[in-house]
């Protein structure tokens, strides 16, 4: 049962409720106040009491925001890739530059798309940048809700003012534009290490990652062959061994 008390003045209220619990024996009361109506203590009180009913114990001590989604990524992403972690730890330091130790009980979908309207503002970002650390708060939000610490999903219906990115048609060049592209590296005098990188990705249909992921063992000159079983993310360092010679050699080959 829940009492209620206003530890305010008649002018500028406070309200606080009570509610009685016993743990072990033991009398632990919750409480949390500073309510500006008895009737919004009431309503908050209410809640509170059916979790309780259901057997949810709310989580009414603060959590910094920060130090949960960082808890939480260590706890449900510890099996991700490598490039997929320094996303997540990508997003751990924005929502440390943004929210700080601002407890996550008290973010709001008004405070949260406040966060995504400046986050789009920082260096232009594309709209599918946002989209993509709102899929990782959204998650921990919702695992939030699941262990009672907080009771709405902040992430809901976000929305996202980012710019918008290139068309499908912007992002590669049609046949025509290939072998224009192919006639001009093939005239090129300097044959440069970035001229036959182009090279080898507009003659084989290589993705960039697979092609600097490439190494000296999977290249095989017997049978003019190159063995693509790996890639090299854009978040790690540079592979060290490749060998720009062999592929000078798969070039003369080439043409």
């Amino acid at each position: 049962m829940a009492s209620f008390t206003n530890r305010g003045t008649k002018k500028k209220p406070s309200w606080q409720y009570v509610i009685s619990r016993m743990v072990n024996g033991k009398s632990k009361p919750i409480r949390k106040g500073g309510f500006h109506t008895k009737k919004e203590a009431e309503a908050a009180a209410a809640e509170i009491e059916s979790e309780l009913r259901k057997g949810i114990v709310p989580q009414m001590d603060p959590i910094p925001f920060d130090e949960y989604f960082e808890s939480w990524v260590k706890v449900f992403r510890s099996d991700v890739g490598e490039n997929t972690m320094a996303r997540y730890k990508d997003s751990i330091n924005n929502v440390k530059k943004y929210f700080g130790s601002k407890p996550i009980q008290q973010i709001t979908k008004t405070a949260y798309q406040s966060f995504l309207n400046d986050y789009a503002k920082d260096g232009d970002k594309a709209k599918a940048t946002l989209k993509k650390i709102n899929t990782h708060i959204r998650a921990c939000a919702r695992d939030a809700i699941d262990e009672g610490i907080i009771r709405v999903d902040f992430t809901r219906d976000a929305k996202f003012p980012g710019r918008e990115g290139k068309p499908k048609e912007e992002k590669h060049l049609d046949y025509g534009e290939s072998e224009k592209l192919l006639d001009a590296l093939m005239d090129n005098p300097n044959k440069t290490l970035t001229l036959y990188l182009i090279l080898l990705g507009l003659t084989s249909g290589m993705w960039y990652g697979e092609i600097v992921g490439l190494t000296r063992k999977d290249f095989d000159f017997v049978n003019n062959t190159i063995n693509i079983n790996k890639t090299w993310g854009t978040l790690k360092k540079c592979i060290k061994d490749s060998d720009p010679q062999k592929i000078h050699n798969l070039y003369g080959k080439l043409k």
